[in-house]
């Protein structure tokens, strides 16, 4: 009888639970070791989303909480430590909030948000209210942490007050930790109100974290590492720990050896170098990692059909703005360069702020490289020298999100030039080749390329695919079908022309070392073979004109054979 295997903690982040209820954990608990041997009173981890930070901050909850159920970290690693664990577990009251929620289209709605968060923790901790340690009066405070209506002092002292409340109770000082903290002020600057919000989180973190004598330590998680003159103003005891840091690099993410163990376990071994392809990459410190997220949904897609290819799980999770601001303000030279060859795969040295201000962040194409590098579109490779790191894309699911967004940005701009559209599909449907291929080189020139030995040839003549398909599906009247099977096989571009009387077969190819002649022939060649036409003729179409189109960087090749019955 096969032995039932554990549960993938797709989108799980309670650590009880995946200890619970039979979920497969990647054991982290050693982070806990070097917090506490590491000391710092106020600690901020920056990571990418997806990471893994909402769990690492419930498995601190569960360690340290008084309430906790030390079983749970029976058999991981933290329990090689016992000494340490006789000394810290279960021993503080901890306060848990995450900011992640905060998410609301006006101030108003954000801050009733922010207190609703509130009132939820000290709903938590009522057991206060029987509290023989508390006076009346104290309990009188904790009523009202409990209130929906509770104004901007009790707001921004709530955390601290709620600290003393149960240092009183338990005769221990405070863990307070604060996940996803910088999620609201996102939102506000997206929205429009990030002053007011930037106000309301400066004030409850200095009070919280600053003037607080009831706190033992504190743990932030964020994307961003927001500068500390705009909301950690007077902080001295703040340690960031970026995914620059060699500090803790590997407790965020799943290193080679934990992604090699999870496949072994689920029999998915045979997939390791897809994974790796597509979602290893990152450095964080020294560490290689894979993103968590990604490998739990392939996984699960594995299991549940053997043939399931590699696909883009981080992109469904954010809007990808950063990548589309930095390719929209990309001048023509110099930076459209560097992009290209970050997609070929090379690296790039820039100069990288990780401390910025949201207004900071998207006013010049220099903090844009800085936003990519903290928020995961961007790697490190190497050893940074000072503030100037290697740059480079981590692995094909981000690529593919940056050649989505330059497709994009690409047809927005096809729907914005109709004139030179249409003479584009006037050329291709009167067999002009060579203003073809003047017309398409053209439009080559005005994207970014495809120039790079990064993925496979096939992959290289989809982004073509995919430019031609731009061009070509702006037209309003034609009739245009992509990969569609016909003849013995399944050819690139199908078009019936708005007279229906001209079919047009177009077949792409991506020339190795720029040989374009030869590729155009190979095009022409498969067109014939496959018979790709036939569909078009069994549609009664007579005139039917037959395209190889060779492409390599900015150049391409247009070869025309002319068929009429």
């Amino acid at each position: 009888m096969e032995i039932r295997k554990k549960k993938l903690p797709i989108g799980i982040e309670d650590f009880q639970e995946i200890r619970t209820e039979g979920f497969y954990y990647v054991d982290k608990t050693e982070m806990i070791q070097e917090l506490l041997e590491n000391w710092a009173k106020v600690n901020l981890f920056t990571r990418p989303r997806r990471f893994g930070k909402s769990l690492n901050m419930s498995m601190l909850k569960y360690f340290f909480d008084v309430n906790t159920d030390k079983s749970l970290f029976d058999g991981l690693k933290i329990s090689e430590a016992p000494a340490l664990c006789e000394a810290y577990m279960g021993k503080f009251p901890v306060i848990s909030v995450s900011l992640k929620g905060i998410n609301a289209g006006n101030y108003e709605t954000a801050r009733a948000m922010a207190v609703w968060t509130i009132n939820e923790e000290a709903g938590r901790m009522q057991y206060l209210l029987e509290s023989e340690k508390l006076t009346e009066y104290d309990k009188e405070k904790f009523a009202d942490l409990l209130d929906r209506n509770m104004d901007d002092a009790a707001l921004f002292g709530s955390l601290r007050e709620l600290s003393g409340l149960l240092k009183k109770h338990c005769g221990q000082k405070a863990v307070i930790l604060l996940d996803e903290y910088d999620v609201p002020l996102a939102k506000a600057f997206s929205q429009g109100y990030y002053d007011q919000m930037l106000v309301l989180i400066r004030n409850l973190f200095e009070q919280t974290l600053k003037t607080n004598e009831n706190l033992q330590f504190a743990v932030l998680t964020g994307c961003m590492r927001i500068s500390k003159e705009s909301i950690f103003t007077g902080l001295n005891n703040l340690r960031v720990l970026s995914i620059a840091d060699v500090r803790f690099d590997e407790y965020f993410g799943f290193t080679d050896t934990e992604v090699r163990a999870l496949l072994d376990y689920y029999g998915l071994s045979g997939n390791y170098e897809a994974i790796k392809e597509w979602y290893d990459g990152y450095q964080f410190g020294d560490v290689g990692v894979y993103c968590p997220w990604d490998v739990l949904n392939y996984c699960d897609s594995l299991r549940a059909d053997s043939e399931t290819q590699p696909q883009n799980y981080w992109s469904n999770t954010s809007s990808n703005d950063a990548v589309k601001r930095f390719i929209q303000q990309a001048d023509a030279g110099s930076t459209k360069q560097e992009i290209e060859s970050l997609i070929a795969g090379e690296t790039i040295r820039k100069e990288i702020h990780q401390e910025l201000t949201y207004q900071d962040m998207y006013s010049s194409i220099d903090n844009l490289w800085s936003v990519l590098f903290t928020t995961g579109y961007l790697t490190q490779r190497g050893k940074p020298e000072k503030k100037t790191f290697c740059l480079a894309i981590p692995n094909m699911e981000i690529r593919e999100i940056f050649t989505e967004q330059i497709m994009t940005l690409f047809k927005e701009d096809i729907h914005k030039n109709r004139e030179t559209v249409e003479n584009f599909c006037h050329a291709l449907q009167k067999g002009n080749a060579e203003e073809v291929e003047k017309q398409f080189t053209q439009f080559l020139k005005r994207t970014i390329s495809i120039r790079d030995t990064f993925v496979k040839k096939r992959l290289k003549e989809n982004f073509y695919h995919g430019i031609l398909l731009g061009i070509l599906g702006s037209h309003p009247a034609w009739i245009v079908s992509s990969n569609r099977e016909t003849g013995d096989g399944y050819s690139d571009i199908l078009l019936v022309t708005d007279d229906e009387e001209t079919g047009i077969v177009v077949e792409i190819k991506y020339a190795e070392n720029g040989k374009l002649e030869e590729s155009c022939r190979e095009a022409i060649e498969q067109i014939e073979v496959n018979r790709y036409e036939e569909s078009l003729r069994d549609e009664g179409i007579e005139h039917i004109l037959k395209y190889g189109i060779a492409c390599y960087k900015k150049r391409c090749k247009v070869v025309l054979v002319d068929v009429a019955e």
